[in-house]
């Protein structure tokens, strides 16, 4: 049903920005074939009514002209819905060339190599690229399936369902979800979303969806809060708001990731660190990937949560 409809506004529009008079709605019906297939008169003027406000809602702007002999009739003059000519100087030019590599390893390369070629071809300048022959690129890895299925569902509003397994569950569970926005973090992908099931705000890393994403056709039953508020609550479920200090004993040579947070360091011997680092929501997820080089000396609830999740991975 959507390509049916995508087919027949596009007709509309074709039909609106290719003739030099206007068109009265009976030419149009008899134009395309979708109206033709109408069973009423009132049937057809419904879709009708219906199209035009699509696509004027989508930029089109449409006249209203009336003949001599009193008919109405439509008309979309190219010179009202021609875009400007782009104009970019050379930083600009810089910034979208860097912006297209660096989707290089995801579904989106595509999208972004033509756009960038289209834009070349309309004039835009060609830049120095301080990355062009540099050994360090730009890059943002996608390698999760539910990457695609997900910034579809975020675009479009459409509610999904998913297998999520938790750090601390053997076997994935389904997981009801109004996507609200992605977010990269420390490398890793999360979904921000509201979760049907619990009443509550969840944030999912991608990695851990395992199977198809599915997606509802049904509206939210949620408010969707702006980009800075999902990307906070992001920042906050997978740690990055600190509210405490943890100790912890790291192995000599290992976990710079942890080494590079820490608040002080000292040296214990034995081939072992003593670190203080911030402590906030996620950090026992965060130091379980580091298995058996890091051990949690305090706090008490910090440890305990660490230790759990340790059981269950061991479990598998």
């Amino acid at each position: 049903m959507a390509i049916a409809k995508a087919e027949r506004l596009m007709n509309l529009a074709l039909c609106l920005l290719g003739t030099r008079r206007a068109l009265s709605k009976r030419e149009l019906r008899e134009s395309i074939e979708a109206y033709l297939e109408a069973g009423s008169d009132d049937s057809f003027n419904r879709m009708f009514e219906r199209d035009k406000d699509d696509l004027r809602e989508l930029g089109l702007v449409i006249e209203t002209v009336e003949n001599l002999d009193g008919e109405t009739g439509y008309l979309a003059r190219r010179d009202s819905n021609r875009l400007p000519p782009v104009q970019l100087d050379a930083e600009e030019a810089a910034a979208l060339g860097l912006a297209a590599r660096v989707w290089q390893q995801a579904r989106l390369a595509g999208a972004a190599s033509g756009a960038l070629q289209k834009l070349r071809a309309a004039g835009m300048p060609e830049a120095d690229n301080p990355y062009e022959h540099s050994a360090i690129e730009p890059r943002i890895p996608v390698h999760e399936a539910a990457f695609e299925p997900l910034m579809l569902a975020c675009r479009d509003r459409r509610p999904v369902v998913f297998d999520y397994r938790k750090v601390t569950a053997v076997r994935p569970e389904a997981r009801h979800v109004e996507p609200w926005g992605l977010e990269c973090w420390r490398g890793h992908w999360y979904l921000a979303g509201w979760d049907r099931d619990r009443g509550a705000e969840r944030v999912f890393r991608l990695s851990r969806i395992s199977g198809k994403v599915r997606s509802r056709a049904a509206a939210f039953t949620a408010p969707v809060p702006d980009v800075v508020t999902v990307r906070e609550t992001v920042e906050t479920w997978a740690g990055e708001t600190a509210t405490r200090s943890a100790r912890i004993r790291l192995r000599a040579g290992a976990g710079y990731p942890l080494r590079s947070r820490a608040t002080s360091t000292r040296e214990l011997g034995d081939g072992w660190d003593e670190l203080e680092i911030p402590y906030g929501h996620g950090l026992d997820a965060h130091l379980v990937e580091f298995g058996p080089d890091v051990v949690v000396l305090e706090p008490a609830d910090l440890r305990a949560d660490v230790m759990d999740r340790l059981r269950a991975v061991a479990k598998g």
